[in-house]
């Protein structure tokens, strides 16, 4: 079988090493934009590369603005798109599809749409790129991706792919490779709004042969308001979680600028109940988050309209080969996120790989690392998850079955300075589960019989008492102020320091625990969630030198479903290496800056005995002692 490198571009593949980063490629412009585009997860293709390098001469391609009319939520509007034909390729030589389309907030035209357009162009492929609903100068409201309104829209660009439905123009499409009458053969490909997009056509449209959606959500009623409690399917279990108000308001407040950003935009945007921009459903929920009080009722009916938007609630509908890339880097939509998905998709028996790469929406994602797709210099052939991409759409697309598309699950690793930085399995998950319990006095030990009894306290607080990241300071690039927990206001368990080989944590860490809150417990009976416990859970990296490190500033919120019994808690999933004389440092906290809180103050209590304590159990690869 050819490499993956080689099944594409005919050249030998280079070995992937981790360097040193020696620049910080930035998104331009003012404070609101850059929100956008980062949002929008990928970097303007402007360094090197053939897309880049078409720039300074001529594009082997021709680009012509199209106009498709579409009926998306009972509107009428008009989809703003961009149609990218390669040079030689016409009705008697037809080329296979990619369409993209912008991250949240952005448009056809951001930098990073238009830039994988051209990149795929200039690799042979017809390409499409569009603004979404309610993005750019493509009319109707946002629908969050909703299947039957956005997924049906781009139901009608392949369409127009097909040649069976013309641009309101009359242009028409005959080049684009056809597995059938009507049915041309199209990939797609994009990042987190762009990415669940794809998972979404892909459900209410079987003509659609391939996937690649990078750093996107698989339930966002998870992804807005996370409970990693009693999980019992996907990613989260049926009690509504802890709003995570910083991410949300920011892509909320994006949304409702789209009018200011964007003067021209389709008078068929405007939202409703009090929103400007959005669909009136996403405004409610919206509304609803932000309240603080979650009754029973309009919350069970939030809760069902975030996951119909999602793919945990369609994916059975997706057939289409699918790669999934996600981030390490990322507190919006966390690894936990892609793992669920291809759990899905693996058990339905829907062809599925799955990439860990390192950057994400938190931080990093004009600057990857060593490897990985880094748009901004077009490094499609020379790098990982490059090479991964263009075997993808080589073997789906272009049919060439002898195609190796690589491994089923892979994941980078920073600890690496030399050879290969991504490490390979045949399956997910791959760790071998290892247990830590916690003693009463504030160790992690190996065994219950270590375990010393004792009960230790914490208090809540109205205000936030323990930070893990400002999603606006990333976004922003601006200085994100180092991880704290205030005293008091947590409780911690700390590892001996490893011994001997590393420890290599892949996956998600699992907590077993059972705490006491004489406060929460008396209004486990309330009608209003909000009134149950809520605590954060995190992991940090002890350096010998007592310097810490909140791995990928990741947390766990939860609230608790029940006080008066034991609950499991499923943390975001983490590569990480605890190196030789470092220590892991277990956290349960009273509140976090970025998630709301506890309603009131509600001390806590953890007890610990020999014969019944909390558990910490971790996926290790690599089973060096703590």
């Amino acid at each position: 079988m050819p490499s993956v490198s080689r099944a594409l571009s005919g050249a030998e593949p280079r070995p992937v090493r981790r360097a040193p980063r020696t620049r910080s490629v930035r998104l331009p412009v003012t404070v609101t934009v850059c929100l956008a585009a980062c949002a929008a997860l990928v970097g303007p293709l402007t360094a090197a590369g053939p897309a880049a390098a078409a720039r300074k001469g001529k594009p082997p391609y021709t680009v012509k603005t199209v106009k498709l009319a579409v009926r998306a939520g009972g509107r009428d509007c008009t989809l703003d798109a961009d149609l990218y034909r390669p040079k030689g390729v016409d009705a008697a030589h037809p080329a296979p599809a990619v369409l993209t389309t912008n991250g949240f907030g952005g448009s056809k035209s951001d930098g990073s749409t238009d830039a994988i357009a051209r990149a795929f162009a200039s690799r042979g492929y017809a390409a499409l790129a569009y603004s979404g609903l309610g993005f750019g100068r493509t009319g109707c409201p946002i629908s969050l991706d909703d299947p039957q309104v956005d997924g049906r829209a781009a139901s009608r660009i392949l369409d127009f792919l097909a040649g069976t439905r013309p641009a309101k123009d009359g242009t028409r499409v005959d080049f684009v490779t056809a597995d059938g009458p009507g049915d041309p053969r199209v990939g797609m490909f994009g990042g987190s709004y762009g990415g669940a997009i794809q998972l979404a056509t892909a459900s209410v449209d079987q003509r659609v042969d391939a996937l690649v959606p990078l750093i996107t959500w698989h339930d966002l009623a998870y992804s807005m308001a996370p409970n990693g409690a009693d999980r019992t399917a996907g990613t989260s279990g049926p009690w509504p979680g802890v709003y995570k108000h910083q991410w949300t308001n920011g892509f909320y407040l994006i949304g409702e600028a789209q009018g200011l950003l964007h003067p021209r935009l389709d008078k068929s945007g405007q939202g409703g109940a009090g929103c400007v921009h959005f669909v009136a459903r996403a405004c409610e929920a919206k509304k609803l988050l932000n309240s603080g009080r979650y009754p029973a009722a309009r919350t069970d009916a939030v809760h069902r309209y975030l996951r119909s938007l999602s793919p945990v609630s369609y994916l059975g509908a997706v057939r289409a080969p699918t790669l999934l890339v996600q981030g390490q880097a990322d507190t919006l939509f966390n690894l936990n996120e892609a793992a669920a998905t291809y759990e899905a998709l693996r058990a339905q028996g829907t062809e599925t790989k799955m990439i860990w790469q390192a950057w994400g929406h938190s931080g990093g994602m004009t600057d990857p690392a060593e490897g990985e797709l880094d748009l901004a210099k077009g490094n499609f052939e020379s790098s990982y998850v490059g090479r991964r991409v263009l075997a993808w759409f080589g073997r789906y697309l272009r049919q060439r079955w002898e195609t190796d598309t690589g491994p089923a699950f892979a994941y980078y690793r920073d600890w690496v300075r030399r050879g290969p930085v991504y490490a390979t399995s045949e399956s997910y998950p791959g760790g071998v589960p290892r247990r830590l319990y916690l003693s009463g006095d504030g160790r992690l030990v190996d065994s219950p019989a270590d375990v010393v009894p004792g009960s230790r306290q914490y208090r809540n607080g109205r205000m936030a008492s323990s930070h893990s990241e400002s999603s606006l300071a990333e976004l922003l690039k601006l200085p994100n102020r180092k991880p704290y927990d205030t005293r008091g206001t947590y409780l911690d368990w700390t590892s001996q320091p490893v011994g001997g080989q590393p420890v290599d944590v892949v996956g998600a860490p699992r907590a077993t625990l059972e705490v006491g809150s004489p406060a929460a417990e008396r209004v486990r009976g309330s009608g209003d969630a909000a009134d149950r416990l809520v605590l954060f859970l995190k992991l940090y990296d002890i350096a010998p030198n007592g310097g810490k490190t909140l791995i990928h500033r990741q947390v766990a919120p939860v609230r608790v479903p029940d006080v008066t019994r034991e609950f499991t808690v499923d943390l975001p999933a983490i590569v990480h290496r605890f190196e030789r004389g470092h220590r892991l440092r277990f956290v349960m906290a009273a509140s976090d800056t970025a998630y709301f809180g506890n309603r009131g103050s509600k001390p806590v209590t953890v007890r610990s005995t020999r014969e019944e304590t909390g558990v910490l159990e971790l996926p290790v690869v690599v089973r060096g002692a703590f």
